[in-house]
């Protein structure tokens, strides 16, 4: 049986991933147990934790891409977010990072933004 580690560096030869993650992103989710699973989400909110003052835990809205799609919040530090960090939830092993799709922005940055900090892209319409 292959070991989490070894299933993201084969995903990491098909799928290119960002190196932080934004609201508005889409986040590969993967669980090892009870059987490999890997999912879709958009992340549809990130906001400091207020309940932990160590670290820095995010309280991250995600919108799981299925049928129905189905909404969550996970508590994560900034490593589990950005894809450096397995981590464990109930027991299993979990994985998420956001995917490149070839439309990220010039400059990312380093760690996840609020949807009070983000900026609404301009516009423009051209006829």
């Amino acid at each position: 049986m292959k070991t989490m580690e070894q299933i993201i560096a084969e995903l990491s030869k098909v799928i290119r991933f960002k190196d932080s993650a934004v609201i508005g992103d889409i986040v590969l989710i993967v669980a090892k147990e009870p059987e490999l699973m890997a999912n879709y989400a958009l992340i549809t909110d990130i906001a400091p934790d207020p309940g932990r003052k160590k670290d820095e835990w995010w309280a991250v809205g995600l919108t799981l891409l299925s049928i129905p799609p189905q909404e969550m919040v996970w508590t994560l530090r900034t490593p589990q977010l950005t894809g450096l960090e397995i981590f464990t939830m109930g027991g299993e092993q979990r994985f998420v990072k956001a995917v490149d799709f070839g439309m990220s922005p010039v400059s990312t940055p380093s760690a996840p933004v609020s949807r009070d900090e983000k900026k609404a892209p301009f516009l423009k319409r051209v006829k």
